[in-house]
């Protein structure tokens, strides 16, 4: 039986009008397949496409960055010496792939052939969370996880890997940074509810902005002019944001958890992956500051991560089973996942 995804509809308009398939309500998105991998207890973080191709690279810390095949529906290589993967950065156009890992280091490889070039230590005593190409400056920035006081920007060469230097911001949490290629980097502190506005070249503060929630993601939409943020904790939301004057000129709220933001140029679709709910809110882009909400695809609670094969539209989401115990004597919960048990779902758009 295909199992087929919808928006939720009222019970009593089910019960009370039973229609024909074709005066259903749009699907949105249809699960295709789910394929179980080997694993061990890890848990996992970034998933990220190669651009143009059919690779998808999954961070999974423990078990470190593996390579899936989405046209083959199978995982068809692990990159030497990644264990402690955790956000990849993948540049087909300097044949160069980097990852950010858990130790501090960050791991250089070539990307067609996937051999590890280096594996240099930048972080002291924290780990590396993501990574960004400034196009601009030919330049990546990668960023370090959550500090006591700051973050800390290592500059490298985007061609080589060459260390240029290193910048602290005076915040605790700094998530994916969005670039324009025009000389701007637009950077969310999470914690602090703002976007910065940085010069590429100096990574001085141009201008900050106060958003309202705690934002995660942000991306740069060249075809709309709009910086498209999402935030996660007490008000998810994803939103548009001018660039030119700081306003937010959309805001549509989402499921809790959030952690995967994508966007659909062709279907014209902003999709985020709640973890926490268990669910993909999709939403319509009508105008550069024009959203609607056009439903919630359940998939399953720790489902945060996903990308987009911009190929074909279709989804990519990831979890694991997982077991929770109280600790003796303060009751916290820890979670333990269960080896060989991690799945990634194909999801297709309608």
């Amino acid at each position: 039986m295909k199992n087929f995804l919808r928006a939720s509809l009222p019970l009593a308009a089910v019960l009370a009008t039973p229609t024909l398939a074709a005066d259903a309500p749009g699907l949105l998105y249809r699960e295709r397949s789910v394929v179980t991998l080997p694993s061990t207890d890890t848990y996992w973080d970034y998933i990220k496409f190669e651009p143009g191709t059919s690779r998808l690279f999954m961070a999974r810390v423990a078990d470190g960055l593996t390579v899936y095949d989405v046209d083959k529906q199978q995982a068809v290589a692990t990159v030497e010496n990644s264990i402690g993967a955790n956000g990849p950065l993948l540049l087909p156009q300097f044949n160069r792939g980097y990852v950010a890992m858990t130790d501090g280091s960050l791991l250089s490889f070539e990307l067609n052939s996937l051999k590890v070039l280096a594996r240099q230590p930048l972080a002291d005593g924290i780990g590396l969370n993501s990574g960004i190409l400034d196009p601009a400056t030919r330049r990546i920035h990668f960023i370090t996880g959550t500090g006591e006081k700051e973050s800390t920007w290592f500059t490298l060469d985007a061609a080589t890997g060459r260390l240029l230097g290193k910048t602290v911001f005076p915040f605790r949490k700094m998530d994916d940074p969005a670039t324009d290629g025009k000389g701007n980097i637009f950077a969310p502190a999470r914690l602090d509810d703002i976007v910065l506005k940085l010069d590429s070249k100096t990574l001085k503060e141009q201008a900050r902005w106060p958003i309202g929630c705690n934002v995660s993601k942000v991306r740069y939409q060249a075809s709309t002019g709009r910086i498209i943020g999402a935030c996660l904790g007490n008000k998810p939301m994803v939103f548009a944001l001018n660039p030119e004057t700081g306003t937010v000129t959309a805001r549509v709220p989402i499921g809790g958890g959030l952690d995967g933001l994508a966007i659909d140029e062709k279907h014209k679709r902003i999709i985020s992956s709640n973890g926490a709910d268990g669910t993909l809110s999709v939403i319509a882009q009508d105008g550069p500051d024009a959203f609607r909400l056009l439903g919630l695809i359940n998939t399953r609670v720790g489902s945060r991560m996903m990308d987009i094969d911009q190929r074909t539209g279709n989804l990519y989401v990831v979890n694991a089973d997982s077991t929770q115990v109280p600790e003796a004597g303060t009751g916290k919960l820890t979670r333990t996942y269960h080896p060989d048990s991690f799945k990634v779902h194909m999801l297709v758009p309608e």
